[in-house]
């Protein structure tokens, strides 16, 4: 499902136009990406929890030389699923 059909859909069952679903969407996701931004936890009650983890330094290869390289320290963005997202898809 892409982000179109999930805002068909949202503004099916919520009864309202696509135009004001669309505009809700990406209201609620520029406030995820702010949080996130800003180095917050996101938690999303029975959907589950996004947040922003440092990845160390390490050593790495060049796959085609076979040369050592260091790859740089980075932020990477988790998510880990809710009891209730996990139990819904286990069915």
């Amino acid at each position: 499902m892409n982000k179109k059909e999930v805002i068909a859909e949202f503004a099916r069952k919520n009864q309202i136009t696509k135009a004001v679903a669309a505009r809700e969407a990406d209201a609620f996701l520029d406030t995820i990406k702010e949080a996130l931004e800003a180095g917050e936890k996101v938690v999303l009650p029975g959907f589950g929890v996004f947040e922003v983890s440092e990845r160390a330094q390490r050593e790495g290869r060049n796959p085609r030389t076979g040369e050592r390289i260091t790859i740089a320290s980075s932020k990477i963005i988790r998510f880990r699923p809710g009891k209730d997202l996990k139990d819904r898809v286990k069915k």
